[in-house]
């Protein structure tokens, strides 16, 4: 399968229709998390209390990220926000034993959608992120992707170490088994 070609836009109320539609046809991505498990409260307790919560978010301007349509079709994410916005990272603990500055932002949950794995949708996700970071005033951007040829591509909910690394992103040091901590500048568009 070859690389697509995607359109990216920003996740807000006109898109959350399709972002939506992408979620419940992979019944609510990880157990019904709605990508809320990022922020600052979690994911709660149903997968209905989730798509609520993220609603909200999107409602508020409170939630950032870049989606990848085909056609009008959602196919996948990349979502980030800043240390505040996406506070609840995964090995956490790990992670601020090495921290000596937060970043300005946070590339935190990267999800692709059945069918559509490996054709450049996760990248082109990673690309339009980036792009918004810019127009949003750039700055340093974390990333914490996992070593693929180590985790199934379902599980890289992160994003591929080396998709990140095609994009410029230098590694800091690990902090799982599997993951690391990545950076880069961006310019303020």
């Amino acid at each position: 399968m070859g690389e697509r070609r995607y359109d990216v836009k920003p996740l807000n109320e006109a898109t959350w229709p399709a972002f939506a539609a992408l979620v419940e046809a992979n019944n609510g991505i990880f157990g019904g998390c709605w990508c809320v498990g990022f922020h600052p409260d979690g994911c709660g307790p149903t997968a209905s209390v989730n798509r609520e919560r993220k609603l909200q978010r999107v409602l508020a301007g409170t939630t950032h990220a870049a989606l990848v349509l085909d056609g009008n079709v959602c196919v996948g994410w990349c979502q980030f926000g800043g240390p505040e916005e996406l506070p609840r990272i995964k090995n956490r603990a790990a992670y601020e034993k090495g921290v000596s500055q937060l970043p300005d932002w946070r590339i935190a949950c990267c999800f692709v959608g059945k069918g559509h794995r490996r054709r450049g949708a996760a990248a082109a996700g990673l690309t339009g992120a980036l792009a918004l970071i810019a127009e949003l005033g750039g700055g340093r951007v974390e990333g914490y992707p996992e070593d693929a040829a180590a985790v199934p591509a379902g599980f890289l909910y992160h994003g591929a170490l080396s998709t990140y690394e095609q994009m410029g992103f230098m590694r800091d040091r690990k902090i799982g088994k599997h993951r690391w901590v990545v950076s880069k500048h961006v310019a303020p568009a």
